[in-house]
């Protein structure tokens, strides 16, 4: 096992793109609260609304996305709901982005 550092993590989550929108879930603001201690991390993944579709697929593509850094990381994923201003600002950059 390789301590990973907290820009290695954080550079790993900006590339996971978002299934349905042409962006990360970084620029998204969808992940937010990025804190590691040697082979943890906890993050947070904000949705716009808590029981969207692709909800577990997003958490699957975190997960993935971190384990292939490291496959003895543990990920521990917050969810929360998108504050109204949050979730305007996601929905402008998702109409910009859409993919289908």
């Amino acid at each position: 096992m390789t301590e990973l550092s907290q820009p290695e993590i954080e550079q790993a989550l900006s590339k996971v793109m978002h299934p349905e929108i042409n962006y990360s879930l970084v620029a998204l603001g969808m992940i937010e609260d990025v804190f590691c201690k040697k082979d943890e991390v906890n993050l947070t993944l904000k949705l716009p609304f808590l029981q969207v579709p692709v909800r577990e697929i997003l958490i699957e593509s975190i997960k993935k996305t971190l384990s292939d850094l490291d496959s003895s990381i543990q990920v521990e994923i917050n969810i929360e709901q998108m504050s109204q201003e949050q979730r305007d600002k996601f929905a402008k950059m998702a109409k910009e982005g859409w993919k289908f």
